[in-house]
């Protein structure tokens, strides 16, 4: 079962860094994140075969008969027209989305297995936590840095208004500048967090009893997810940026601070963070 463990884990994360960067593709076209987002994915795609191509020697036939058979092939066969559809069509919206609904029916079929022992089982849920935590504080990270990049706009925006010409404005990089860090950083953290919200409402399926979805840590991060989503609808859509954005970036970030400062202590069960 080492084996497939190790496959279990290259197949999460190398799915999600695809799924990343097909957004980033998504929002701010690319042909070289298109195209290294494609490979990510084929790379998946062979992972799911050869582990697909082991299951059939092991088990001597062709395996679609038990739920956890079934679901991973329909897995792969959505991975497969993801990658028709990129190759041919490059219709981007709706490859980003098949594979989201994949990336989610793949990962509750890896680690709800109901065949699998025990202990394989109960390896494999705290590697869905560890991988849940991980990729959310990596969406943190994102998200921080893109609040320090708002920041400094806001303040060298101030200091040019009031022509405050001293050595830390020169040290400041220009305005342009700062305004497209701190939207790629959220254009990172967006899709990163919807994946660790993915993950996180599967392992509590599976050990939190109860409706976890009341739960304010939960109700939180999707709120955090809302006003990053709307922060990237506005730039893309309406064009929105500079001094605007980024006061709309700080109050998304107060949303982070309060989601795992105060929600996080009256959660339920993420007393652990």
């Amino acid at each position: 079962m080492l084996h497939e463990s190790l496959i279990y884990d290259a197949i999460i994360y190398i799915y999600a860094c695809s799924i990343l960067l097909y957004f980033a593709d998504f929002i701010n076209r690319s042909r070289k994140v298109n195209r290294t987002a494609f490979w990510l994915l084929a790379v998946v795609w062979a992972l799911q075969s050869v582990f697909f191509g082991i299951s059939m020697m092991e088990k001597e036939y062709f395996p679609v008969l038990t739920l956890f058979e079934t679901l991973f092939f329909y897995s792969w066969i959505l991975v497969t027209m993801s990658l028709v559809i990129n190759y041919f069509f490059r219709i981007d919206l709706l490859v980003f989305f098949t594979n989201v609904i994949g990336f989610s029916v793949l990962t509750i079929n890896f680690f709800a297995n109901q065949h699998a022992s025990p202990m394989v089982a109960e390896r494999l849920t705290s590697e869905l936590l560890f991988i849940h935590v991980s990729i959310a504080f990596v969406s943190y990270g994102a998200f921080s840095l893109s609040f320090i990049f708002s920041l400094m706009y806001l303040v060298e925006d101030r200091m040019l208004k009031q022509k405050m010409w001293n050595k830390w404005l020169h040290r400041l990089p220009g305005l342009g500048l700062l305004d497209l860090y701190s939207y790629r950083l959220n254009m990172a953290g967006v899709p990163l967090l919807l994946l660790a919200i993915i993950l996180g409402a599967i392992w509590a399926h599976l050990k939190v009893a109860g409706d976890f979805w009341i739960d304010p840590k939960v109700l939180m991060s999707i709120g955090v997810l809302i006003a990053y989503s709307l922060y990237l609808y506005q730039r893309v859509t309406y064009g929105w940026g500079g001094r605007k954005l980024s006061l709309w970036n700080v109050g998304a970030f107060m949303l982070v601070l309060i989601n795992y400062l105060i929600s996080g202590s009256v959660s339920s069960f993420h007393q652990w963070l």
